[in-house]
């Protein structure tokens, strides 16, 4: 078993969001879970690893009063989702966030966030 290298809590993401590509405006993917660093997603598509991209989330009036944050975030890994062949679940670390988009995102952690009753060891974003 490799050693976990995690260092921020991760908990399961429980609102359905997307994230888009914020150059293109196409659906990356949707959150699953989420760490105050990173983030795993739902995919249609594989992503490139070690990849930088700039993403967008539409945001709710519960959690801001701005329509979106966006920000850059590497792909640190992308696989097959291990109960759907059709999706692929992709590890985001944040690479950089104005601290007002921050506030915002950590508050999506907390609102959001469902504490995990296992950690599992197979997908680190590097958080």
């Amino acid at each position: 078993m490799s050693e976990e290298r995690r260092q921020l809590s991760r908990r399961n993401f429980s609102y359905y969001m997307r994230v888009m590509d914020e150059s293109t405006g196409n659906l990356v993917g949707h959150f699953s879970d989420i760490s105050t660093g990173g983030f795993k997603l739902d995919s249609g598509k594989p992503v490139s690893i070690n990849k930088d991209y700039r993403l967008r989330i539409e945001q709710t009036g519960e959690i801001s009063n701005k329509s979106y944050i966006a920000f850059t975030a590497r792909a640190r890994w992308c696989q097959v989702d291990a109960y759907d062949p059709n999706l692929f679940n992709v590890g985001f670390q944040i690479i950089q966030m104005t601290p007002s988009d921050y506030d915002i995102f950590v508050k999506m952690f907390s609102t959001y966030g469902v504490q995990r009753l296992s950690q599992q060891n197979n997908s680190d974003y590097q958080s």
